[in-house]
């Protein structure tokens, strides 16, 4: 079981991969967090939107004992 912290989890460099929508609007979803993502009608409310979906998704892997990946690179820098 790993002893990594949401506030750590929260701190990494996750990609974001941010579509404009068809409709109007902005698609955005974290690449290595399966199912991390939301929408926003602006640019202003996107970061805030990911950051509260990726809260999300890392509270319940995280009280689920469910393996989170990180960002390439990191796993072997951190140590």
């Amino acid at each position: 079981m790993s002893n990594k912290t949401l506030d750590y989890y929260m701190s990494l460099p996750y990609t974001l991969e941010i579509i404009p929508s068809e409709e109007g609007g902005w698609f955005i979803k974290v690449k290595e967090l399966r199912g991390c993502m939301t929408q926003a009608d602006t640019w202003e409310e996107l970061m805030p939107m990911i950051e509260e979906a990726k809260t999300g998704w890392l509270e319940v892997a995280l009280e689920a004992g469910d393996p989170i990946p990180e960002p390439v690179g990191i796993s072997e820098k951190a140590g």
